[in-house]
């Protein structure tokens, strides 16, 4: 199973709730209601990024890109992945006060 871990930084938003956006998946936003369900529905949005990168041909975010061992079955598809998040959220001693990191994992 190959892993990889990305950035969240997530905010406390006004009107009440969490955003999550990620400098190392481009497009990730995600929103929820505590900062556990924020990075869960971040870690599934991040597969589901990889998913659609994927199957349109399009390139992996680099941070993705260890995910996926590329398969030549198709010209359309260059590689699969059953991704999932491994629920590992921890702060990020090194990084902002509102930066965590969460793992994304691929089984084989």
């Amino acid at each position: 199973m190959n892993e990889t871990t990305i950035r969240l930084c997530i905010e406390k938003l006004s009107v009440g709730g969490f955003l999550a956006t990620s400098v190392d998946v481009p497009g990730l936003v995600a929103e929820g209601r505590s900062v556990a369900e924020t990075a869960e529905i971040a870690q599934g949005l991040a597969r589901k990024i990889a998913e659609s990168c994927i199957e349109h041909g399009d390139p992996l975010p680099p941070a993705l890109a260890d995910l996926v061992e590329p398969e030549p079955t198709s010209p359309k598809r260059s590689g699969s992945a059953n991704l999932r998040g491994t629920g590992a959220v921890r702060e990020n001693p090194r990084a902002s006060p509102n930066t965590i990191s969460s793992r994304i994992a691929c089984r084989d």
